[in-house]
Parts: C-alpha cells; structure tokens; sequence
C-alpha cells in the first residue's frame, strides 16, 4: 500500500504523534484527496528545508529538539497497494532460493538501537559489504551453512582460468548459461536502505566485495573491491567491454547451443527440464560438462584476438594495486567501520578492518555467522541485513541529511 511521509511534533505528555491531515471519507474522490495530501506533504517538507537552511529548529518543545522522520501506510480506496512499485520489483520465482538466505534470528530492539547509535556517531563510516547482502536476492555466497561451499564446490582459480582453455570454455559456458538468471536478480530493503543513507551523507564511504552490482541497480556507487561480471576483459591487451556483448558474442559463435540454453527451464535438479542446475555466487550455473565439452567455442579479443575474463577477481589472484591503495587509504582515514555480510576470510577485505582499526576506528560487524574479525569489534550482531537495515533507518533521524 502506498507510504506517506509526514513531519510532525511529538506531545511530550502522551508520546503520540500530531499529525495535520484532512479529513476524508471512502465516498470521496480518491485521486482529489491523494493529490491534496501529497501537496501538504511537499509544501512541508520544503518549508521544513528552508527553515534548516537558515539555521532554525524545526520541532521546537520542551526537552531534546530533533527533526523527526517518520512514516505511516494508509489504504485509500481505488489506488493499488504496494510498497516498492518505484524501485524493487519482484524477482523472479526462479530467484526466491531461501536455502540461499542463512538462518537467523529476526533481529532484537536493543540490536537495531545500537546500530543506529552506531550509525548516528560516526563522523565519517566506511562501510564494506559482502555476499551476504545478496543472499536474501537469491544469489548464494560461499562460507555460510548453505553456501557454495557446503556441497563441496570449489571456484575457478586464476591459475585455471589462464592456463587451460578447457578451464576457460567451461567457466564461460556455464556463466553464459547462468547470466539470464543472475541479472534478474533485484537489490534488497538493504540495498535500497543503505542508499538513503549515502544520499543523507552517513556514509562516507561504500566498499562492497560483491560483483553482481545489486548496489547500484538499489542508487549506490561503492568501490568494487573484487571488480564486476558486468565487464568482460582483455587479458593481454587490457581492453574492456560491457558482458552484454560478449553474451550476443558467444550466441553468435554457437547459435544452437545458445537457443538450447535460453529454451530450458531451471527445473529442479535432475529434471528432464534442467540441467539439474545450480546458482553459484559468481552468477555461472553448474552445467554437465556434455553440454560444452564439444562444439563450443568462445570469443576472443576483438582488438588482438586474446583472452578475455570477466573484470572479477578470482581466487588467486591480486585486486588491482590502485584499488586497493585507495580502499586502504579510506580504512585508514575513517572513524568508524562497519562490516555488512562477509565473513572477511579474504585477505583484500581483512586488512582493511584490520587498518581500520590500528588506526583507531570503532569496528561494528552485522552478519550471520564468525568472521576473521570478531576480535576487533565493539559491535557484533547476527541478523538478516534485510530485516535489520531498514528498522534502523527508521529509527531516528538517520534519513535526513547530516549536519556536519
């Protein structure tokens, strides 16, 4: 159903919220009456800016002065009922795995309140994420209980990739098969909360280990620690073009192949509508290796006819020397850093908690599980970054821009 925004004051005595509205009734016109509550609700809110921009409190009573952001639903008769129909539309059945999401308890009063103060006494947070963002999108991550790993996978190396052409063909033809389903993939209540967080200015900076770019599809632009699949890359050459492309690239090279990929269903594993496949975290399906061991074939550089890769970090190998001097230089310039859904056992995301805090900086983890970290909290908290996220952006003032 549809969210309206309302500024208003609190009465000190009861604690109830005073809230302007005009009367109406279900025989009224329901359009009239959304568009006369959405012009009290602007006329408002700019008046309630020009105010800060003079320096003037907007809420003035008796104790604490705060500007207060909150939100009530209302059903009005004639008018559909959604609550993200703007920005998260609703993924695909093929991607609500909850065996990707790991269980956790729904997160307590007292967790949301401590990172909110968390968030509210920051001067300037760097916040770095993970794979387990993403898991409540339906992409897996590797080390939880239900991840990856568990069923004994294990990813392709760098190594691999570059020395055997087998290695190659068969990590191409399963992320060719598994590309349509990673990009219908849609960013999370996380997603979007840490978004309107940036937008206020309390966070100064995003880093995110994750490589499906569900941060920016939600309005975010962090770093990428580990690079995109969004990219596909030269080798030997260095040059970089966008993966839509090369997926045209690759049909055009096995055009029957393609058409008998994209015709099956993800079907459950084993079935005759399937190929019995499996979302990795990386966004390739786990295909049998008759369906790319002969006749298929996989572009090369257009420029010098090398060998191209997803723009990712695989396993094994180095983030790029200037990305991760400038992710360094930021861990080591914050206040306070906070940890989203990783469990940092990769070294490029550990040292930068661990400069962070040589450096003096408050560290919060939120995740599911141990991390490599645990020991240099102040905060730890084990909850759904979807459930948790969006209760602290409530809470507060969080969402209105910070006053620095």
């Amino acid at each position: 159903m549809p969210i309206f925004k309302f500024q208003g004051k609190f009465n000190q005595k009861n604690t109830t919220m005073l809230l302007r509205l005009p009367f109406f009734s279900a025989s009224r016109n329901s359009s009239g009456m959304l568009a006369r509550v959405k012009t009290e609700i602007v006329q408002s809110s700019i008046k309630a800016q020009q105010l800060l921009s003079k320096g003037r409190r907007v809420f003035p009573h008796q104790g604490s002065v705060k500007f207060v952001q909150t939100s009530c639903r209302m059903s009005i008769p004639g008018l559909p009922s959604s609550r993200h129909e703007d920005k998260a539309p609703a993924s695909p059945k093929v991607l609500r795995d909850k065996k990707a999401v790991p269980d956790a308890d729904p997160p307590s009063i007292e967790d949301i309140n401590q990172l909110y103060h968390f968030f509210d006494n920051s001067a300037k947070l760097i916040v770095l994420t993970g794979a387990g963002i993403s898991t409540e999108c339906g992409i897996p991550d590797y080390r939880s209980p239900n991840g990856a790993y568990s069923s004994g996978f294990k990813p392709i190396t760098h190594q691999q990739f570059f020395r055997s052409s087998r290695a190659r063909r068969r990590y191409w033809a399963r992320s060719y098969a598994g590309w349509r389903r990673f990009m219908a993939a849609q960013p999370n209540p996380a997603h979007f909360a840490l978004a309107s967080l940036e937008k206020a200015g309390r966070i100064d900076c995003m880093i995110t280990q994750n490589v499906d770019r569900l941060h920016h599809r939600a309005g975010s632009n962090p770093l990428e620690l580990h690079g995109t699949v969004y990219t596909v890359v030269c080798l030997d050459c260095g040059f970089s073009f966008c993966r839509d492309l090369f997926q045209d690239q690759v049909k055009a090279l096995n055009p029957k192949w393609a058409e008998a990929i994209e015709s099956l269903d993800y079907g459950s594993p084993g079935s005759d509508r399937s190929f019995g496949m499996k979302q990795r975290p990386d966004g390739d399906i786990e295909i049998d290796e008759k369906f790319w061991e002969e006749d298929y074939h996989i572009p090369t550089c257009q420029k010098c006819n090398g060998v191209l890769k997803p723009d990712v970090v695989f396993f094994g190998d180095n983030v790029p020397k200037d990305r991760a001097d400038k992710a360094m230089e930021a861990a080591k310039e914050c206040d306070a850093f906070l940890v989203l859904g990783s469990s940092l056992m990769t070294m490029s995301a550990y040292r930068l908690v661990r400069a962070a805090h040589e450096a003096g900086s408050t560290i919060a983890i939120v995740n599911v599980g141990e991390t490599r970290a645990d020991d240099l909290t102040t905060l730890k908290i084990s909850a759904r970054l979807g459930e948790i996220l969006p209760r602290v952006l409530d809470v507060g003032s969080l969402g209105i821009p910070a006053l620095r």
